[in-house]
């Protein structure tokens, strides 16, 4: 199986607010560890390590997050 990197949200915005609101009032470790967690429950659920490893080298390849300082 290829990583699918076609829009399949319904609605994208309720989604990132979800996983703001999931991160709302924790200290930066605990954010670390809920995306963590969230990273390994979601690659369990896709169940193909190739897969998880097109998506590892595709978030790479995308640079440094808007907030990090280059």
């Amino acid at each position: 199986m290829a990583l699918d990197t076609r829009p399949w949200l319904a609605d994208p915005d309720a989604l990132f607010a979800l996983l703001v609101e999931a991160h709302r009032g924790l200290s930066a470790e605990e954010s670390r560890k809920l995306d963590a967690k969230l990273v390994l429950i979601l690659a369990n659920h896709v169940g193909d390590t190739e897969v998880v490893r097109e998506a590892v080298a595709l978030a790479k390849a995308s640079g440094p997050h808007p907030a990090t300082p280059p």
